[in-house]
């Protein structure tokens, strides 16, 4: 039997109905979503749901995870600023490939009000189903890292 593979989710109350679509879509795939919300579409702080998701990644206890807020870019900067997250926005699923691919990218970043939720589906379709290539992307990879430590 194939082991469950888990990731945290999470947005901003701009991406509530596209995240959701999302936890349905990776269940349907073999994942389970953890959640994180919000719940509500009262106004959130995103850096404060980027940091929250980020954190549980770069303490491993999710291999992945997906945030979104309206157009990605917010809540990416700040997933970044948590040592050890390599989080890119995509929009396609090429991007999605290649971040997962050459940058071993451990978050995926969406936005609610850039792209539409079909297309979305199809980018963390694309996100999970690639892995790292390793490699040369390796060193590159250690030198993202190298400068999280001055």
């Amino acid at each position: 039997m194939r082991e469950t593979k888990r990731l945290v989710l999470t947005s901003d109350h701009a991406a509530i109905e596209m995240r959701q679509a999302i936890a349905q879509h990776v269940t349907s795939l073999g994942w389970a979503p953890v959640d994180i919300g919000p719940v509500t579409p009262d106004s959130v702080a995103y850096p404060a749901m980027g940091e929250a998701a980020a954190r549980r990644v770069a303490a491993g206890e999710f291999a992945l995870g997906i945030i979104l807020c309206g157009t990605g870019q917010g809540i990416m900067m700040a997933a970044n600023k948590v040592p050890g997250i390599r989080c890119g926005v995509c929009m396609d699923t090429f991007s999605a490939r290649m971040i997962r691919a050459h940058n071993d990218a451990n978050m995926l970043s969406l936005g609610a009000r850039v792209i539409g939720i079909g297309t979305a589906l199809d980018v963390v379709e694309a996100f999970l189903a690639t892995d790292f290539e390793g490699g040369r992307h390796a060193t590159r990879v250690d030198m993202i890292g190298a400068i999280e430590t001055g």
